[in-house]
């Protein structure tokens, strides 16, 4: 790999190789846009096969965030990190509090979170370091877990959805194949459910299946039967790639509309599923409800004012689907467009981001026990 090239291929502002022997710290900080204010993004932690397939990774995943940040109508730009390692075996103290002053000496050009393999007790250390990490527990003034908004956008888009696509928002007269039931997949399952809709599961964790079944009497069905439902909405709550040109033939759904990222195995797999007339609604901006939770600690968080932001969501995905419709390109690509176009628009006025956030207050170092 051609590291400059490929950073100036992906557009990124910024990519910062964190390394610190005596913690066992090996980490890469992705900062791809800061047109609409500071890179916010998730920290995960992955045994990592190679150090390329690690810079790949948080280079797609930070890039990701810049169009999720910017359809969510939010004043963020985006970012990730990636910490290599087995989080099985390798966590410690010493490793996130290295990562936590790493992420300190941007002085706010990245702010942290909560992603794969990554729970409250890890961001307990970065929070020891720095400031700039969101989505930490309630004691400190943080938003705790960020499923359950985004189970809710997720639920808000697919209303978005069934208006667009059956003409009303009535959830429960549909049926949907929900494929994953982990923390958010298990959340939009209960919302479906509690409006009376029928919803099949499946998931790799039997367990999980198990309890989707037993508290919300939802119908388990195969890992690979999931595919041949024949269900009004396929919701995506797991896996990135799952709509392929092995799976997109076998669906019977009119629709496409889960919480999982990077579902779109390919930018043609989006035209496959227009061609045979599947509403697919893009899944940085269906699945946007755990950022602008979590977006909300840096103004001092408010749990009425989440709920609020993350019912946009509805609202932005019947954009979406409009500018699809009118320039007779796929939702994603419209998408694409829709955030391009506000980046664009407020890049005319303002500078990338190279300081403290305006609104961000900050945390008492003595409530957060420096």
């Amino acid at each position: 790999m051609n590291l400059f090239e490929t950073i100036d291929e992906t557009e990124h502002e910024q990519v910062v190789f964190c390394h610190n022997k005596d913690a066992g710290l090996k980490a890469i900080i992705a900062i791809h846009n800061t047109t609409l204010g500071p890179a916010l993004g998730g920290l995960r932690m992955w045994n990592y096969e190679s150090e390329e397939e690690a810079l790949n990774d948080v280079l797609r995943l930070s890039r990701g965030m810049t169009y999720k940040a910017s359809v969510a109508g939010l004043n963020l730009g985006g970012g990730k990190a990636v910490i290599i390692g087995d989080p099985k075996t390798e966590k410690s103290e010493a490793l996130f509090r290295a990562f936590g002053r790493a992420v300190d000496w941007l002085n706010g050009r990245y702010i942290t979170a909560e992603d794969v393999s990554i729970d409250v007790n890890d961001m307990e250390y970065i929070l020891q370091e720095t400031d700039f990490v969101v989505g930490v527990h309630q004691t400190h003034g943080g938003s705790g877990d960020p499923s359950p908004f985004t189970a809710y956008g997720t639920y808000q888009g697919i209303k978005a959805s069934l208006e667009t696509k059956f003409g009303n928002e009535d959830v429960g007269k549909y049926s949907y194949a929900v494929q994953g039931v982990g923390h958010v997949g298990f959340e939009l399952c209960k919302l479906l459910r509690k409006d009376g809709a029928k919803v099949f599961v499946t998931d790799i964790n039997e367990e999980a299946v198990a309890r989707a079944v037993d508290e919300l009497e939802c119908e388990a069905v195969g890992v690979e039967d999931i595919y041949d439902m024949d269900a009004d909405c396929f919701c995506p709550s797991a896996l990135g790639s799952i709509l392929n040109e092995e799976t997109i033939p076998r669906f019977k759904f009119k629709m496409v509309a889960g919480s999982a990222n990077n579902q779109l195995a390919t930018e043609q797999c989006g035209e496959l599923l227009k061609k045979r007339d599947i509403l697919y609604a893009p899944d940085y901006a269906i699945n946007a409800g755990g950022l602008m939770n979590v977006s909300i600690e840096l103004e001092g968080y408010d749990r009425k004012r989440a709920v609020r932001m993350t019912r946009t969501i509805y609202y932005n995905l019947k954009r979406i689907f409009k500018i699809a419709e009118r320039d007779d390109i796929t939702t994603g690509k419209a998408a694409d467009r829709m955030a391009e176009e506000r980046i664009e628009t407020i890049g005319k006025i303002k500078l990338p981001y190279g300081g403290r956030p305006r609104a961000f207050k900050g945390r008492s170092k003595n409530n957060n026990n420096h």
